[in-house]
């Protein structure tokens, strides 16, 4: 029997369809055109043209056709030999072999574009990203060790290792874990438990149990362990490297405990590890191993604001097709001033999304290639900015890409919420963004500390502050005076800080860091939107702007009050009697 529209049972809806997503991505075009070097984009545009099309076209159709084929954990071969082996699906294979050849990670490390080579390779993933069954994810962890590696220095590990983790040949090419996570705790690495031990041979070999470790089929890791005899804390661990497997293709001291069942990244194989005499080389000395991840973090934190910013761009992309189909009410849902409304504010939270990361990304690519200063403090004030950024980049973009996906599954009506039609998929895989590489509240205390450490918060609110006064359009008015208001408030509430009281101070670190990072996002939106349009005539972006301003940048004004008003309880009254005002609204 054909299925047809009359009441005979059948349900019908067309589903979306991808553009293809380089032409279709108006502000990616528009933003590298202000942004990067005229030479420099006429190189690297062919290269995001075919990406585009892959990540419209047989990519994405891997995506939707291997979504249900989850990795295998096989424990023995048939004899009863000890393999564990992870069997993934063919999409994810295809996956590793396109990112190799097109650079996803050797780009940042060939630096032909020289502080435009990041913004080149982030471009791409950009594209790549929501087509991937988040093979990004083992891509973040190799451009961070990479990272280490050649930040760190030219020991036997550098020699070894670098060449192939940027390498573009398939065969060659490795990924690399990220071991920090274990069972005493999460982001308070300071807690590991693994142990180094020298032996008589000069080996050092590991013990202890990795409770979360993504991509298990990385030839490598970088990990932490405490070398025996070190005292506690973050301080007493040290970085090692550890190849997973020796020359005949066995784990080398490396257990697999069970595959991770998680609520999204479900293609990602995520394993559990007990580490029995692993063999392992210290990467930079016997401690400061935290301090010596600071690199791979920042650069982790980078790919998740990108992969964020592009899991936003993917659900309204879907949306959008989807409206112009679905007819309800007599009408397209495009014609609907009702949903084209929630479309816009999807749409505005993207944007201001990808104008916060992609400014990073410029600013990383420039620190790279020494290309920030003009003089010293220059340089000094870029850096601490950066510092700032990575962070709020991170925590900002997260949630809205974890708000933005459900927002998308709800323009689907039912359809969104039902598994065969792969939607759901894009709220399971946001929510970890959110989680790994840290918390919202983790990551509020790290940008509490490069403020602290690094003075970082006054080139921010100068940043905020001159693009909003810089502006030549009078339709963009308005949201920027949000931003400017907007930074007038941090910096009056972190001068008193004293005042305030510590606990209470504390207590409001996430909405001062969503503050700066949303208020960063604005003034990065509203440079672009005057630019496009006095150039191109195009007033989206600022139509964004002024959509996303009317959002609210400020988490910190709508608590003032109440929470000074408890200024005189103790810690636990306070945040009781804020709870209790919440219930009773």
């Amino acid at each position: 029997m054909t299925p047809s529209n009359s009441d005979d049972g059948f349900f019908l809806q067309d589903p979306p369809r991808l553009a293809d997503q380089w032409r279709d991505d108006a502000l990616l075009r528009s933003w590298l055109a202000r942004t990067v070097d005229a030479d420099a984009l006429r190189a690297i545009e062919p290269e995001l043209a075919e990406m585009g099309a892959l990540a419209a076209g047989r990519l994405y159709e891997l995506a939707l056709a291997h979504r249900r084929e989850e990795p295998e954990h096989v424990p023995y071969d048939p004899w009863g030999r000890r393999i564990d082996e992870v069997r993934v699906n063919p999409a994810w294979q295809e996956y590793a072999r396109v990112a190799a050849e097109r650079g996803l990670v050797a780009i940042g490390y060939e630096r032909r574009h020289g502080r435009f080579s990041r913004v080149h390779q982030f471009a791409l993933v950009h594209l790549f990203h929501p087509s991937s069954q988040i093979y990004t994810c083992p891509l973040a962890m190799t451009d961070g060790a990479a990272r280490t590696l050649e930040t760190l220095g030219r020991g036997p590990v550098f020699e070894r290792a670098l060449g192939r983790l940027i390498a573009r040949d398939p065969a060659r090419a490795w990924t690399s874990g990220q071991w920090m996570t274990e069972r005493s705790g999460g982001s308070d690495v300071g807690l590991s438990e693994t142990v180094a031990r020298c032996g008589a041979d000069g080996v050092w070999r590991l013990d202890g149990v990795k409770w979360f470790t993504s991509a298990v089929t990385s030839q490598m890791a970088l990990t932490l362990a405490r070398p025996e005899g070190n005292g506690p804390g973050g301080k007493g661990l040290a970085l090692f490297y550890v190849e997973l497997r020796d020359a005949a293709g066995c784990l080398q001291g490396i257990e697999v405990l069970r595959l991770k069942e998680k609520l999204g990244t479900k293609n990602l194989p995520t394993a559990e590890l007990r580490l029995a005499g692993t063999p392992a080389e210290p990467v930079a000395g016997l401690a400061d191993g935290v301090r010596n991840m600071a690199s791979m973090l920042n650069m982790t934190r980078t790919w998740n604001a990108v992969c964020a910013t592009a899991s936003l761009r993917r659900g309204v992309a879907l949306a959008r097709d989807f409206a112009r189909r679905r007819v309800a009410f007599g009408a397209p849902l495009a014609e609907k001033p009702l949903h084209l409304d929630t479309l816009a504010g999807m749409a505005a939270e993207a944007e201001a999304a990808f104008a916060l990361t992609f400014d990073t990304v410029a600013r990383l690519g420039a620190h790279e290639t020494g290309d920030t200063a003009r003089a010293a403090d220059d340089g000094a004030r870029a850096e601490a900015l950066l510092r700032l950024l990575h962070p709020l980049a991170k925590l900002t973009t997260a949630k809205q890409a974890v708000a933005g996906a459900s927002e998308a599954l709800e323009a689907f009506g039912g359809a969104g919420y039902v598994e065969d039609t792969g939607l759901p998929e894009l709220l399971r895989d946001a929510q970890v963004l959110a989680i790994w590489e840290g918390t919202t509240n983790v990551l509020a205390l790290e940008a509490v500390r490069a403020v602290l450490r690094a003075d970082a918060l006054a080139p921010a609110l100068e940043e905020i502050r001159g693009r909003a006064r810089a502006l030549r359009h009078a339709a963009l008015r308005a949201p920027a005076e949000a931003a400017l208001r907007a930074a007038d408030h941090v910096e009056a509430w972190w001068a008193g800080a004293t005042a305030r009281g510590a606990a209470l101070h504390e207590a409001a670190l996430r909405r001062f860091a969503l503050t700066v990072g949303r208020s960063f996002a604005l003034a990065a939106l509203l440079e672009h939107a005057d630019w496009s349009l006095a150039r191109e005539g195009d007033a989206r972006a600022a139509a964004a702007a002024r959509r996303f301003a009317a959002h609210g940048v400020d988490s910190l004004r709508d608590h003032d009050e109440p929470l000074a008003a408890t200024g005189g309880l103790a810690l636990g009254e306070a945040l009781d009697a804020a709870a209790l005002e919440a219930a009773a609204l």
